[in-house]
Order: structure tokens, then sequence, then C-alpha cells
């Protein structure tokens, strides 16, 4: 099989980091051959450093002239509509970075898009991808936790708004703590229920701790400048009774300096995520079943191989097009109940 052709949109710390690493792990299947930002200078840098042949600040320029079988978008949150837009018009599979994008409306025209030009669109929800989750959808899938009806989905820091980047300009970013950590948690609860879409979504989002300032855990932010929401509350239910809590928060007043949960409710049994464990009966007496001998994984490698097996036709746990644009809707469903 010949070496997918991929390139990287965006040369900032998680294209660095994360998405050209998982690819180079994976060099016997695809070969990046650009990278593409707004700074040529730094793009080059990037490049260069990871010995990529490609270096452009626009994408006309680099599809023009590259032939590319993917792309992964690692740029900010207002760009992911126009760039995926971009790279499967120009007939390319897309790895986007989450959240799927700033509106429902663009993440369902992402989605169909995709659909019509027979291209896989995925995003990179790499939490899918921890030995506990995956543990956790195996249970589920076995039926030893019955019929599930209820998720509390946390994913809250105690003072955790980042000090650097655009995480606390709702311009580029469309929200704060849910959009930025709340769709992680959420994702991992919608996939316990097979990604219904909710009939009842109800949201309260807050922005105290955010406005007023403190002292920071991750950096010093600007109180002034800070304009999207810093804790947020939610309730969905689904057409069959089922429901999940979400709440996820960048600053809160809690004990814990950082929570990432889920509690997973069941006819025959519960279950928690982080460290996970079953709750359940044997033999007619309440029992507590851990799990300590689970892998550390590397979740970008995994979630990243996971998109170039959806490429070559394999069954993959990616989070695709579709999932993307429900996940989508609801984050909007929730700002918009909320009052946003």
């Amino acid at each position: 099989m010949s070496l997918l052709k991929a390139a990287i949109i965006g040369g900032g710390h998680i294209a660095d980091q994360n998405h050209i690493p998982a690819l180079k792990k994976l060099s016997d299947q695809v070969e990046i051959v650009a990278v593409c930002g707004r700074d040529l200078n730094k793009t080059r840098l990037i490049a260069d450093q990871h010995l990529i042949p490609g270096a452009f600040d626009n994408l006309e320029s680099m599809f023009n002239s590259c032939e590319l079988d993917l792309v992964v978008n690692c740029t900010p949150n207002n760009l992911h509509y126009d760039y995926t837009m971009q790279a499967l018009k120009n007939g390319c599979h897309v790895l986007c970075e989450k959240p799927p994008a700033m509106t429902a409306t663009e993440a369902r025209k992402m989605a169909d898009l995709a659909i019509e030009k027979g291209k896989i669109l995925a995003y990179n929800f790499q939490r899918r991808q921890t030995s506990e989750y995956l543990l956790l959808k195996k249970l589920l899938s076995e039926g030893q936790l019955g019929e599930v009806y209820h998720i509390k989905a946390n994913y809250l820091r105690r003072r955790g708004i980042p000090g650097w980047g655009n995480f606390t300009n709702k311009t580029i970013q469309g929200g704060g703590a849910l959009i930025d950590l709340g769709v992680h948690i959420l994702d991992l609860a919608l996939g316990m229920m097979d990604y219904q879409t909710p009939d009842k979504v109800v949201g309260n989002i807050y922005d105290f701790i955010g406005k007023t300032g403190g002292k920071g855990l991750k950096g010093q932010w600007d109180p002034a400048k800070f304009d999207v929401d810093d804790a947020c509350f939610a309730y969905l239910t689904f057409p069959d009774n089922k429901s999940i809590a979400v709440s996820c928060s960048f600053a809160l007043n809690q004990k814990e300096e950082e929570i990432i949960n889920l509690e997973v409710f069941g006819s025959k049994a519960g279950a928690v995520l982080n460290p996970i464990s079953l709750h359940t009966e044997v033999a007619g007496e309440l029992a507590d079943i851990q799990f300590p001998f689970l892998e550390e994984t590397d979740t970008q490698l995994k979630n990243t191989k996971a998109f170039i097996d959806a490429i070559l036709g394999k069954q993959t746990n990616i989070c695709l097009g579709e999932e993307g644009a429900v996940l989508q809707e609801i984050v909007e469903k929730i700002y918009l109940s909320a009052g946003l």
C-alpha cells in the first residue's frame, strides 16, 4: 500500500507536540508532506524541525502544490469550519481538533459535505482511547451494566483558566469551559447512550471568577478581557427517559484541583470512570469491582491510528462528522438555554 500523504493546518503547540509526533509514529502508513500556518517563518521552523518538506502560509498554495490524502486541522475554533470545508472540497479526509465548530449549522454542513465527497471527517476526542473508557464501553456492550439511564459527567477545574492563548476570547473560541472542556466529557457520556439527540436541554453558565480575577493554577488571565463562561451546568433528557447531567468549569471554588469523571448508572450495575470501578451485586451481596492493572495508553496516537483506520475502511471508535454535528447542536442548545 502506498503511503497516505498528509498535511497539517496550523503550526501551534498542539500540532507540534501532539499531531505531528503521532503521525510520524505511523510512518508505515502516512507521510507528512506539508504544514500550513499563518506565520510562514514559524511554519518553516516547525517544518524544518520535523523534516517536513513543504511549508505554506495559505491553503490554496498548499492544495495547488501538494497531492494530499488527508489533513489535520489544528487551527483555533473559529477557523475549524472554513479550513475543514476547504480541505473536504479539495478531496481530503479531515481530522479536526475539537470542538467541531463555532455553531451547530457549521458542524452540520461539515458532516454533510464529508458524506457528499465520500471522505472521512473525524474529530480529535482522544479521551475515547483511554483504557478506562474502552473497558467501560466493553462492560456496556457485554450487558454488565444493564440499561444505562443516567450519567453524571464532570470536567471541573478549581482554578484552571488558561493564562495563555485565546481561551478567554469568545470571538475566537466561541465559548469557555463548556466548549473547551465540557465537550470532552459530554462526548464520552453521549457515547454511552448511542449518541442520541436529547429532547430537552437546560443549562446555566457563570463567569464570576473569570470576571473577578484571583489566583490561577494555569497561568494568570486578564479579568478585563474575560468574555466566556468559567462554569457551566446542564441537564439533558432523552426520549427514552434517559438523562445526562454535565458539569464543567475553568474555575470553581471546589476542594479538588481537577475532576475528570463519569458516573454511570445502569439497571444491573453502576460504574465510575476514573479510577474505573464497577458497583453491583455478587452472590446476593453488594460488591465493588476494581481494575488495577489497566495499561496506560498514548491516546493521541491511538486516535490518530483510528482516523487512519477509518480512511482505510476499518471499524473504529473515532468521533465522526455526524456525532460531531449532534454534539455541537447540544452545546449550542446549552448556551441558548443559558441566555446566550
